[in-house]
C-alpha cells in the first residue's frame, strides 16, 4: 500500500510541475505554488489521483464519492476506469466528459466542453502525449489520436489520427501539421 501512496504523491508533484509549465511557461516555485493553490486543472487531477489511490486501496465507495464531487463541483466527468497521464491540463474544465476506459497521455490539453468516449461498450479512445483538444471537440469510439496532434474546435473524430496531424470538421478530416518543428510542451 505504501507503493500506491508514493505513486500518488509522485504523480501530484509531477502534475504540479507539468501544469506550471503549461499554464505559466516555467516551473519555478512561484509558478508551482500558483498552480497548486489556484488552478482548477490541478484540483481536478489531484481528485483523480485520490480516486486512483482509492481504487488501489480497494475502496470503491470513496472513488465513487470523489467522482460525484468532481462532477458536481468541477463540472467534469471522468469515468472510474479512465487513465490520465502526467500533467493533463484542463484549460476550461466545464462540460468535459471522459468515459469508459479511455487512456489519456501526458500533457494533453482539453479546451472545454469535450467528449471522449462513447455511450456504447465498443471501445474507447487512446489519446497519446502532447495532444490539444479544441473547445467542443468530440472523440468517439475506439480511435487512437497520435502524439502532438491537434483536434480542432467542434471537430467530431471517428477515425484514427496519425501523430503530428490536425483534425477538423464534422466528421473530422485529417491533415499533416505544418508546425511540427515546434518544441513539445
Amino acid at each position: 500500500m505504501l507503493k500506491a501512496r508514493d505513486s500518488m504523491i509522485g504523480s501530484l508533484v509531477t502534475d504540479a510541475l507539468e501544469l506550471a509549465k503549461a499554464a505559466n511557461g516555467n516551473s519555478d516555485a512561484k509558478s508551482i505554488a500558483k498552480v497548486v493553490l489556484t488552478s482548477d486543472s490541478y484540483r481536478i487531477t489531484a481528485l483523480n489521483r485520490a480516486r486512483e489511490a482509492a481504487l488501489a486501496y480497494r475502496i470503491p465507495l470513496l472513488n465513487h464519492v470523489l467522482r460525484v464531487a468532481q462532477t458536481a463541483v468541477m463540472g467534469i466527468e471522468i469515468g472510474k476506469d479512465v487513465t490520465l497521464g502526467k500533467g493533463v491540463y484542463f484549460v476550461h474544465s466545464l462540460g468535459v466528459v471522459i468515459g469508459g476506459d479511455a487512456r489519456i497521455g501526458d500533457r494533453v490539453r482539453f479546451y472545454g466542453n469535450n467528449t471522449v468516449g462513447t455511450a456504447k461498450d465498443n471501445g474507447y479512445p487512446v489519446i497519446e502525449d502532447d495532444v490539444w483538444i479544441g473547445a467542443g471537440a468530440r472523440i468517439l469510439g475506439p480511435v487512437r489520436i497520435g502524439a502532438r496532434s491537434r483536434i480542432g474546435a467542434n471537430a467530431v473524430v471517428l477515425q484514427d489520427v496519425p501523430p503530428d496531424s490536425v483534425a477538423v470538421g464534422i466528421p473530422a478530416r485529417i491533415f499533416p501539421r505544418k508546425d511540427t518543428d515546434e518544441v513539445a510542451l
